[in-house]
């Protein structure tokens, strides 16, 4: 398992978006995934792979940052009433993305030797019209 490659300090983010399109449930998975994806890459990230699945789990998004590759957790809470989305990525969680991660690596040995980052993006709704979105740069590290 080659994960000893990190970048720098953990950061945080937050933004206020505005609320889903009618189009889609905003309390479908896929749409989440999808406003991360746009906030991310109108950030400078590069899409590699989406929804990463092996037998350990999945990883919502495999992006590029610079010279870092991204694993990208995406959570959502539509109530934030004992704890915001954020705070979901639990030790159990981080486990299997860490071993998901490694898969994904042995995978694609072209990634090996990158340098990695476990990113969280975190949707908490604030009202029927918006959400906060936090973007936790390097949450966590094995």
């Amino acid at each position: 398992m080659m994960l000893s490659r990190f970048s720098g300090k953990t950061s945080c983010v937050i933004a206020k978006i505005a609320s889903a399109s009618p189009k889609k449930d905003p309390r479908h998975r896929a749409h989440y995934e999808d406003a991360a994806l746009a906030y991310l890459r109108q950030n400078g990230l590069q899409l590699l792979t989406q929804n990463y699945r092996c037998r350990f789990g999945e990883i919502d998004l495999v992006m590029r940052h610079q010279k870092c590759l991204v694993f990208v957790e995406v959570r959502f809470r539509s109530r934030n009433r004992f704890a915001g989305a954020s705070l979901t990525v639990d030790h159990r969680k981080q486990a299997k993305l860490l071993k998901t991660a490694a898969m994904f690596l042995s995978q694609h040995r072209r990634h090996a030797d990158d340098t990695v980052r476990f990113d969280v993006l975190a949707f908490d709704r604030t009202d029927s019209a918006s959400s906060t979105i936090q973007w936790i740069k390097d949450a966590f590290r094995p």
